[in-house]
Parts: C-alpha cells; sequence; structure tokens
C-alpha cells in the first residue's frame, strides 16, 4: 500500500509533467481508487499538499489544484529566484561526481526537447532546478524549490510555449557550462536571467482571477439604453 508521501509526490510529479491542470479536481475517493489506499492515508496526503501551497479544499468542489493568481505566480517566482541564486553565491565550485549528474540530466533534457513526450519534457525542465540544488549540496532547499516549481508549472501549463521550452533548455545549458569552469559569480547571473524572465516568457494576464458572476452579468446586460 502506498503511504501519503508516495501519494503526494506523485500528484507533484504529475504537475511537473502537466499532467495535471490548474483547477483539477482530486477526488479523495478517486484517489483511493487509483492508490488502493485508505481514505485516511489519501486525506494525509493532500492535506500535505495544501500545506506546501499546492491545493485547496472547499466544502463545493471538494480537493483540487491552485490556479495561481499574477500576485501569486510573482512572488513563487520571486522565491526561486532568491534560492536558487543565494545557493549558488553561498556554493563553492561543484565536485566532478555533481558535474556529471548536471550533464546527465541536460542530456536526458535535449533527447526530451528533441522528442515528442510534452509530459517528459516539462517534467525535466522542472526539475533540473531541484536537481540543480541538491547538486549544490542542500537537500532542505532542494525539496522547497521543487514545491515552488510545481507551483510555478501550474503558470507555465497555460503559457510556455514550446519554443521557450526550447531556449529553458539553452539557458540551462549555460548555467552548468558556468559551473564546469568553476565560475561561480557567472552562474548565479545566468541563473538570475533565467529565471528572472520567466513572466515575461510565460505571459502572465494581469488577472487570473475568474469571475464567478460573468455568466448571469452577461445574462442580464441591458440589450439596448432605455428610451
Amino acid at each position: 500500500m502506498p503511504s501519503s508521501t508516495d501519494i503526494s509526490e506523485r500528484i507533484v510529479e504529475a504537475v511537473l509533467a502537466k499532467k495535471l491542470a490548474p483547477g483539477a479536481r482530486l477526488g479523495e475517493q478517486q484517489l483511493c481508487d487509483l492508490f488502493d489506499a485508505p481514505r485516511a492515508v489519501v486525506r494525509e496526503a493532500l492535506t500535505t499538499l495544501s500545506v506546501r501551497g499546492m491545493v485547496k479544499a472547499s466544502a463545493r468542489r471538494g480537493w483540487y489544484l491552485v490556479e495561481l493568481s499574477r500576485e501569486e505566480a510573482q512572488a513563487a517566482f520571486d522565491a526561486r529566484l532568491v534560492i536558487e541564486t543565494g545557493l549558488i553565491r553561498c556554493s563553492k565550485p561543484l565536485a566532478s561526481k555533481a558535474l556529471q549528474r548536471l550533464r546527465t540530466h541536460l542530456k536526458r533534457q535535449r533527447e526530451a526537447v528533441e522528442g515528442t513526450d510534452v509530459g517528459a519534457r516539462s517534467f525535466l525542465l522542472g526539475d533540473f532546478h531541484v536537481c540543480l540544488a541538491e547538486c549544490l549540496g542542500n537537500s532542505v532547499l532542494a525539496a522547497t524549490v521543487r514545491d515552488l516549481t510545481a507551483r510555478t508549472m501550474l503558470i507555465a501549463l497555460r503559457y510556455q510555449s514550446e519554443d521557450e521550452a526550447a531556449h529553458s533548455f539553452s539557458e540551462h545549458s549555460a548555467i552548468v557550462e558556468a559551473l564546469e569552469a568553476g565560475d561561480m559569480a557567472l552562474a548565479e547571473q545566468r541563473v538570475f536571467a533565467h529565471l528572472s524572465t520567466w513572466q515575461l516568457k510565460l505571459r502572465v494576464p494581469a488577472d487570473q482571477t475568474p469571475d464567478p458572476l460573468a455568466g448571469l452579468r452577461l445574462a442580464l446586460t441591458p440589450l439596448s439604453a432605455p428610451r
């Protein structure tokens, strides 16, 4: 029987792979059936994801993936920027084993970008940042980066194009090149440039909050000005 951690991490992986859309409902009974797990375990997994900022619950909708507003998306990008550049700034040049791990990850990214599996491509592009944090030696912040990356993927799901995904891969390659050269300052600059332009690449509209009265408002709009 899977643990609550197994279930929550599977959901995070699905978000990173763009297999679950923002606002997707996560029915408790459906998850119980899919994972062959008791409701208490499923509920614990969903509660954990709620604390991590990835799902919400309401009496009407039940559990569902968050739909980020512009402000929430900006906050997530800003947090990633601070954490990832700070990790590099405080780190020494990477050991050969860590560099080899990053090269292997880039190879998998290239294959995914050149292939047709959009889910694998999306997962690997997001997972690169988690891998980088782990290679820099901070597993605690790597877990935080993973959660923040999943949250930003809920925006990327809607707005990142295939060309922009390929460009992200080229920027990842440039970051690793700087790390291979032992130039941590350059690596930090490239991470900053990569993350600070995400909100432009994704073209986040000014307001992502759905209008619950939109349909009724349209229906009740006067057909013509009163005479």
